[in-house]
């Protein structure tokens, strides 16, 4: 903890006070207690309203599992949150999705499918990796075999699904909201917030990896 403190107060000097204010302010709220994992989801406008409401939920954190397709998200929809948001991509296999349980979360698909619960009715307990399916496909037989459990997302009306970026919005917030009324401690530990801050100060900056990089290379540092 202490060399990540001092690195950030190092790139602190290159941020204006209302960018350094902004990242204190918006950062006590962030969570990796609820893990989005897209299962090879490939339209662009999708990906990146995907990571705009993630951002919003503070959850700063989206898995892509990628195999026919790459999540590359459209930056004119993202309205600045990939800078925010870290993507983290993985090949499409049941490894990766035992490398995500392995991290300590329950693996909850958004399927109709295997006597799903309904989102109102689901009592969040432990963290959770909630993976997204394609616009066409759904989530992936593969994913559905391996999840622990899966969740549904009420329809009222004669149609049967939501756009998957509307459906990724609705969880995002309603877990959130759980959350937030639970006495669930779902923030950040101190050591995931000081690395989330750093990297939300390099992203603010001008050549900010090469300066940081330049800091870890001079003080010896792997962070």
């Amino acid at each position: 903890m202490k060399d990540l403190a001092k690195t950030f107060d190092y790139l602190k000097q290159f941020l204006t006070e209302d960018r350094l204010t902004k990242i204190e302010h918006f950062s006590q709220e962030s969570s990796d207690f609820i893990l989005p994992v897209m299962d090879d989801v490939y339209q662009f406008r999708n990906a990146a309203a995907i990571i705009r409401s993630v951002e919003a939920c503070a959850f700063h954190k989206v898995v892509a599992m990628e195999e026919e397709n790459v999540f590359d998200p459209s930056l004119t929809v993202t309205k600045g949150a990939e800078t925010w948001v870290e993507v983290e991509k993985m090949p499409k296999n049941v490894a990766s999705l035992q490398n995500i349980k392995d991290r300590g979360y329950k693996i909850m698909a958004v399927s109709l499918e295997k006597n799903a619960v309904m989102l109102p009715d689901y009592q969040i307990k432990e963290p959770i990796a909630l993976v997204f399916g394609t616009e066409k496909e759904g989530v992936s037989e593969e994913v559905l075999d391996f999840a622990d459990e899966t969740l549904a997302i009420p329809m009222y009306g004669w149609t049967k699904s939501y756009n998957v970026s509307v459906a990724a919005a609705i969880c995002m917030y309603e877990l959130k909201q759980k959350l937030m009324k639970s006495d669930i401690d779902y923030k950040l530990t101190d050591e995931k917030l000081m690395k989330m801050k750093i990297r939300w100060a390099v992203n603010s900056m001008r050549s900010g990896q090469q300066i940081f990089e330049k800091y870890l290379k001079d003080h010896d540092l792997a962070i």
